[in-house]
This record gives structure tokens, sequence and C-alpha cells, in this order.
């Protein structure tokens, strides 16, 4: 059985597209965890008829990620394979299929997307390239992208990464040195992108915070190896 993964946070406007868009992948389950929405985001979930898991309180989207998984192995014991999936439209539900795809060849544990940098404004872009960058420098890998948030998972490291995940800006980095430490295979996979307009200041607190986790936990790595 396939999943797909739904953390949602006050997206009422989003919701039902991204649940009606990500409905077209076969086999596929879809688990929405509503991380304390003061909208009507999972009244929404629930008119649709998905599986609905509730935070009552925010609790930001590693908590959910995390309720997320320990809820497919608990409850869906045939559940092999999970795509992670944001409700903001930022990725295309449709392309979860090429993600599915790979884990199900068996040559991967964990996959995560690329983006296409030609859809990505060049403020993003340069802070993409740098953390790649460093990363790739610290954590000894040739990844293309270290920081986007459509990501596979097969049961096996659901199962790891049920208790390690943490973060905000610097989730998707976190999530990717644990698979490195705990020597999983990593594969990637090209998909589309969108980007909303976001302030200067919040990406410069994201980019040199992001940059920063990169920096401090790639040295201890590669002090321990």
């Amino acid at each position: 059985m396939r999943v797909i993964l739904i953390p949602a946070y006050n997206e009422e406007k989003r919701i039902e597209e991204v649940i009606t868009r990500a409905r077209k992948i076969k086999n596929a389950k879809i688990v929405v965890v509503d991380d304390g929405s003061k909208d009507s985001t999972a009244q929404i979930v629930k008119k649709l008829g998905v599986i609905l898991v509730r935070h009552e309180i925010n609790k930001g989207k590693a908590e959910a990620i995390k309720t997320g998984f320990k809820y497919i192995l608990k409850n869906l014991p045939n559940a092999e394979t999970a795509v992670l999936i944001d409700a903001d439209m930022q990725y295309s539900p449709e392309e979860a299929v090429k993600l599915f795809e790979v884990l199900e060849s068996e040559k991967a544990d964990y996959v995560i997307g690329f983006r296409k940098p030609g859809q990505i404004p060049f403020a993003n872009r340069s802070g993409i390239f740098i953390w790649k960058t460093l990363f790739n420098l610290l954590f000894g890998t040739k990844l293309k992208d270290t920081s986007c948030g459509f990501i596979a998972l097969n049961r096996k490291t659901m199962k790891i990464m049920s208790d390690l995940i943490y973060g905000g800006y610097i989730l998707e980095n976190a999530m990717l040195m644990q698979t490195v430490k705990k020597n999983l295979k990593i594969e990637q996979v090209l998909v589309s992108v969108h980007y909303e307009k976001r302030k200067v200041a919040r990406l410069a607190r994201m980019f040199f915070g992001v940059l920063v986790f990169i920096l401090i936990r790639g040295l201890k790595y590669r002090l321990n190896h």
C-alpha cells in the first residue's frame, strides 16, 4: 500500500485541491495531519472522507510529520511506502507517483525531490545552491538538492525517522542528515515547484538558520568520521 502524508496548518484555501489531485495516484491512501488549525481545514478534510489525525494545538511541521509516521506504522500495517507533501501546493501532488516508483524499484530507502532551477526565484536558488554545496562537502554526498520538502520513505525508514524528526526550516536537511548517518540508500527525482512571494527578512532568517545548522552538524559529523 502507498500512503500520501499531508501535514496541514490553516490550509482551508488549498487542502481540497491537494487531496483531490493526490487521489489521482493509484493504490494510495491519504492521511492528513491537521496541526491545530484555527480555520476550517479539519472540516474540509472530514468532508472529503480521507484519514484525519489532529493535534489540538499547533506543534509545528516536524511534530505533524512524526505523528503521521506513527499513525501509519500503528494503523496501516500494509503501508510499505509513503510520500510526504506540503498542503500549500508548492509541489504538484500528481508527481508523487515518480517518488513512489523509485522506492518500489528498491533502489532507495529515501527519495527526495530536486527542484527545476528555472522555476526557483534567484534568491531562493542561491540559498539552495549554498546549502547543498556545504551539505555535500561536509557529509560526503553528491546531492542536487538537500532542502526539498517532497520526500518519500519506505517503512523501514519511517520507523527510523518517527523518533528522530525535528526542526522548522531545518527539517528537510535534518532528515537527510539522519539518512546519511544511518547509511540508508538515497535517490533524487526531478520535481516541479511553485513559489509564492516571501518577505526578504523571512528569507534571510531562513537562509542563515539553515546554513548555521548544516555547518555545525556537518563539522560534528566530520570530526566523528
